[in-house]
């Protein structure tokens, strides 16, 4: 079920649907998944002005789409995901991506 103040049949709607619907295509439990996809609806809807209170960091932050991990708090890598990095790649056509570690596919469509 959408956040409240979320219409039946909305772009809204139809992005928690999504959201929910590949979280718990990744093994997500169906709670899990409903709690994620209305944080994440209504930190976009903040973020468009849509809702009636929002806090800065909602409005502020870069989006949770872009953002791919920047703030998870762990050592190593962070940033986009390698499967984040192979879709770009297959999107510019890059040949060999599916061979290529993350490094290298962040090369590649960097330099693309």
């Amino acid at each position: 079920m959408p956040p409240r103040g979320v219409k039946k049949g909305s772009k809204r709607a139809r992005q928690y649907q999504h959201i929910k619907d590949s979280l718990e295509d990744r093994g997500t439990s169906e709670s899990k998944a409903e709690e994620i996809a209305a944080r994440t609806v209504n930190k976009e809807r903040a973020r468009h002005g849509e809702a009636k209170e929002s806090s800065r960091l909602s409005r502020e932050d870069i989006s949770s789409g872009r953002r791919g991990g920047l703030r998870s708090h762990r050592k190593g890598p962070r940033g986009r995901t390698r499967d984040q990095l192979y879709e770009e790649a297959k999107d510019k056509n890059i040949e060999g991506r599916s061979k290529m570690t993350k490094a290298q596919l962040a090369r590649a469509v960097g330099r693309s």
